[in-house]
């Protein structure tokens, strides 16, 4: 069996804002195709995740949020929680799928080690405690991170936002938590509107909020300059158990949400960089999970070519 896990199901694919939207389902459908018709797949452990409870939810969400997403959806129809934001009648299964797979990646993980990828939609990382936003209703790398924390007892958990729009709703979570270190590299100014370099943390977790805005255009060059001379010191000195990463592809060059300009290239040696720190911190316990890229074929190419970093690190 492949060390590599990658999470998918195709109820991911009934969660439907509409043709006009770009979190669509084809995002991941295409990506799946590719990597079934490339023989890419037939080299991974392919895993169908089950829903997460939601009592794994609340470590990280309202009561009110929950019931709100679930509510609304079972409703049918379409809701706009915002004018990016879209609840329909498969929102739910499809929210709750999202964080259940990365709830069983940990857990496969600490039990047997490996890696995997979570090829999952609706995303995560804008998603407040208390609000659905930026097309994610459940944060589920936060969800995660609290459940490597709560249940398999961790003390050191870090989380790498590569997504060209900055995790407000990752970082509001853990701002005041010194057990989880945060990296964010993003565009900026862009959507959130957070993210600025002078937030670095709330209270006891000061200094574990790491935020690297940068202006549009930068690239593959840049990208692996942050990484070496901010991330790795600041990983080195936390010294994490697990990693897990927020992987938007939404920085590639020919995405139409973002200004920068990494190529397909860039986005393996970025992973080839964090999952380097992975086997040199935490014995290559790493979880990577989709959050944007909304160009098909530059996001499908950046998913394939992140995989083959996670499967080299076990080759």
């Amino acid at each position: 069996m492949s060390s590599t896990r990658l999470y998918y199901h195709p109820a991911f694919l009934n969660h439907e804002a509409g043709p006009w939207h770009p979190e669509r389902p084809d995002r991941v459908e295409h990506a799946w195709r590719h990597l079934q018709q490339t023989g890419l797949a037939e080299r991974l452990s392919i895993q169908q995740p089950s829903p997460a409870s939601p009592d794994s939810i609340r470590t990280t969400h309202s009561q009110r949020l929950i019931d709100d997403v679930q509510m609304t959806s079972q409703r049918g129809g379409q809701t706009m929680v915002d004018a990016d934001t879209v609840i329909m009648s498969a929102t739910w299964e499809a929210a709750l799928l999202a964080s259940g797979g990365v709830l069983q990646a940990t857990d496969a993980i600490m039990a047997d080690g490996g890696n995997a990828f979570c090829m999952h939609r609706p995303p995560g990382h804008h998603a407040e405690h208390d609000q659905a936003m930026g097309f994610c209703f459940f944060n589920h790398i936060a969800i995660a991170a609290h459940h490597l924390l709560s249940h398999h007892g961790l003390d050191r958990v870090a989380i790498v936002d590569w997504d060209v729009h900055h995790g407000n709703g990752t970082q509001h979570t853990f701002e005041e938590d010194p057990r989880v270190h945060f990296f964010s590299i993003h565009q900026s100014p862009h959507f959130p509107g957070t993210g600025a370099a002078a937030e670095t943390g709330v209270g006891e977790g000061l200094g574990r909020t790491q935020n690297v805005p940068l202006t549009p255009g930068h690239g593959d060059v840049d990208y692996m300059h942050v990484l070496r001379q901010r991330l790795r010191p600041a990983l080195e000195e936390f010294q994490p158990q697990f990693i897990l990463v927020s992987a938007g592809f939404d920085a590639h060059q020919a995405d139409p949400l973002g200004d920068m300009r990494v190529t397909t290239q860039g986005f393996r040696q970025i992973t080839d960089e964090v999952v380097a720190l992975a086997g040199q911190l935490c014995e290559g316990r790493f979880i990577s999970v989709l959050e944007g890229g909304y160009d098909l074929p530059s996001t499908t190419a950046s998913i394939a070519a992140h995989l083959e970093g996670l499967l080299a690190a076990h080759a």
